[in-house]
């Protein structure tokens, strides 16, 4: 069943929005709550790259989405589950043992927003012709990044105000405040469960899914996974994929505690709003401007022709941080503009990653392949995430983010391991 243009516009650009929600306040956010918390940034760097796993083995689980059930069916659950985990949150923040409750909270919203990816990917697939597909394939993009900006922008200037409102003897309440935040996110994902109940359409390969056999389905991605590693140069394709971002992953989970920590620990002492500004709004535009750029050079030129550029500039704008945590500058338009490009050139780097991750999915079993791919991009991200946090508190804020540019260079080293051909990605292929 496929989709009109007003059909297709009432439910792909809220599907994404409501994607790519859930994941960045998993993967950002609750960075950014635990820090206002005050919790250390060992255990933040440790638990919140944990919270990677889903999205790290979220192919094994896929055949079960195709089987039970219909794909409509994880959308609108999956949902649920979401807007509950988040009233979880609201709830288990005041209290004295919040941090492992919250954590919780955090796990089951990983899990349901991996599973909504799964089913969303399939059921736009499935709702939409290979045209229509192509064609709102910008749509889709672009809600994704809204809904970045929504969370670390604007939802994160929400709980500042929240915490300069709620205030006892001009001390702010932070509990309080993201305990309200996540109030009305969850209130928010009510509502697209609702609206979403009536605007998904009902296409027929989706209601026919639910006739597969599992046993067949799992059998036939055994054998799509075994490919995968069969391929020729698999080693240097696995080495890519989980190096070339090893100094990105320490960064990203540090970058927020160091805008938000005191000058005594080395931080730039922002408040909770100016970090929803410089790193949740400029920072996410920037990259969002990266990646269109990056984009477009590839379709001019090709990947391996931008390859190596592509490598330094997802790398070589780290040292903006060393510069931050040397000077410790206290003007907000110095500090956004060294975060925006760092974040320019995160996004203009990220392009070779994906197209490389497309480049070596292609070819029988794409789907799946690719899912592998970026099951294990996710654990490239995961594992360096994980120790940032205690190296970061060992070496201080200026001596890491010196540490964070040595780590640049396995990102060099894979990235002439591989072999890409010279015409891919091309507009003219």
């Amino acid at each position: 069943m496929n989709q009109d243009r007003t059909g297709a516009l009432s439910w792909v650009p809220s599907l994404y929005f409501t994607e790519g929600l859930p994941y960045v306040m998993v993967m950002s956010v609750s960075v950014i709550l635990y820090k206002k918390l005050g919790i250390s940034n060992t255990d933040i760097a440790l638990y919140t790259s944990w919270l990677y796993l889903p999205w790290v083995i979220k192919p094994l689980w896929s055949p079960l989405v195709d089987t039970i059930k219909s794909k409509r069916f994880w959308i609108l659950a999956t949902q649920l589950l979401i807007g509950a985990g988040l009233a979880g949150l609201a709830l288990t923040i005041p209290t004295n043992s919040f941090f492992q409750y919250s954590l919780a909270f955090f796990w089951l919203l990983a899990f349901s927003s991996a599973t909504h990816d799964i089913a969303a990917d399939g059921f736009y697939m499935l709702g939409l012709s290979d045209h229509q597909q192509a064609m709102y394939v910008g749509v889709r993009s672009m809600f994704y990044r809204i809904a970045m900006i929504t969370g670390q922008g604007l939802l994160v200037l929400l709980a500042g105000y929240f915490e300069s409102t709620f205030a006892a003897d001009g001390t702010p309440n932070i509990p309080s405040a993201w305990s309200n935040t996540f109030l009305i996110l969850s209130g928010l994902f009510l509502l697209l469960f609702c609206y979403h109940s009536f605007v998904l359409p009902r296409p027929q390969g989706d209601l026919s899914a639910q006739k597969r056999d599992i046993r067949e389905l799992i059998s036939v991605f055994a054998e799509t996974f075994a490919s995968f590693f069969q391929r020729k140069g698999i080693v240097a394709i696995v080495a890519f994929i989980l190096l070339y971002r090893f100094s990105e992953a320490q960064l990203s989970k540090l970058a927020a505690p160091f805008l938000l920590d005191n000058g005594n620990l080395g931080g730039l002492a922002l408040s909770t709003q100016e970090v929803g500004i410089v790193y949740g709004t400029v920072g996410i535009l920037m990259l969002t401007l990266g990646g269109l750029l990056g984009g477009f050079l590839v379709a001019r030129q090709g990947l391996k022709y931008w390859l190596f550029w592509m490598v330094l500039a997802i790398n070589l704008p780290n040292i903006v941080y060393v510069f931050l945590s040397q000077v410790l500058p206290d003007n907000l338009i110095v500090i956004s503009v060294a975060v925006g490009i760092e974040q320019f050139g995160y996004g203009l780097g990220f392009t070779a990653y994906m197209m490389y991750l497309i480049y070596v999915s292609r070819g029988t079993h794409q789907t799946a392949h690719f899912a592998i791919g970026t099951g294990l991009m996710a654990l490239g991200m995961m594992i360096p995430g994980m120790f940032s946090g205690w190296l970061q508190e060992l070496l201080g804020y200026a001596n890491f983010f010196v540490w964070v540019l040595v780590a640049t260079i396995p990102s060099f080293i894979v990235a002439r391991m591989i072999v890409v051909d010279a015409q891919f990605g091309r507009s003219e292929e």
